[in-house]
């Protein structure tokens, strides 16, 4: 019984650990000129919608938020710009994020108040979800150095923005 209960013990580990390294593994990192792409729309909508969240929402974490958004991605931007002039890499579109911030800031231009104030958390949930993925997934796998040392200093600032888009969207 002793030995059988090692067994089970030493299996249900590995089984754990697999769970843990699938959910990691589940964001491929962006080819370098998408990469560029997709932080630069991550960071353009970042500064558009907390903008935006500045002057249609009373609700004084929706702006704390925000003002803060907008200095980090404005940092972020400038930082990426002379990460990519550094790795001599081209911006191309990213067939994703670009359309989803699009459409998402067509929404937020709609609406006023407490519904503006739901849709600006829940769009900084997905934005910032795909965004702290993305950034992982760079930081330990793009093939561009300077684009690389970049994710990786931009990565725990977008699990700690991720952090705070999930209390606005769950505590307006």
């Amino acid at each position: 019984m002793r030995l059988f209960n090692r067994r089970t013990v030493l299996l249900a580990v590995p089984a754990v650990t697999l769970a843990h390294a699938s959910g990691a593994l589940a964001v491929d990192a962006l080819p370098d000129a998408r990469f560029v792409g997709f932080c630069q729309a991550v960071n353009e909508f970042d500064i558009a919608s907390g903008q935006l969240a500045l002057a249609r929402s009373a609700n004084e974490n929706i702006r704390g938020y925000a003002s803060r958004s907008i200095a980090e991605a404005t940092d972020a931007a400038q930082r990426l710009s002379k990460s990519r002039q550094e790795a001599g890499v081209s911006y191309a579109p990213d067939g994703a994020m670009g359309p989803k911030t699009a459409n998402l800031l067509q929404q937020l231009n709609a609406l006023q108040g407490p519904a503006f104030d739901t849709a600006y958390a829940n769009a900084q949930l997905s934005v910032q979800t795909d965004s702290e993925a993305q950034l992982g997934a760079y930081s330990q796998n793009g093939k561009s150095g300077p684009l690389r040392r970049y994710a990786q200093d931009s990565f725990p600032k977008s699990k700690a923005q991720l952090e705070n888009a999930k209390r606005i969207a769950g505590g307006r």
